[in-house]
């Protein structure tokens, strides 16, 4: 769970630089990316523990 809560944390970082500093859209964009990462590993682990019972 700590892996989930430090990935929203990057997003959460990434996505406020990215949308404030000017010429640094790109770190929104990553920002993104870390957050879609973020939601699958969270799906996957919840996927397992139910597949195991």
């Amino acid at each position: 769970m700590w892996f989930f809560l430090f990935l929203l944390l990057v997003a959460a970082v990434l996505g406020v630089l990215g949308a404030v500093v000017e010429g640094l859209l790109y770190l929104l964009f990553i920002g993104i990316g870390v957050l879609v990462i973020a939601v699958l590993v969270i799906s996957l682990q919840r996927s397992r523990r139910r597949a195991g019972r």
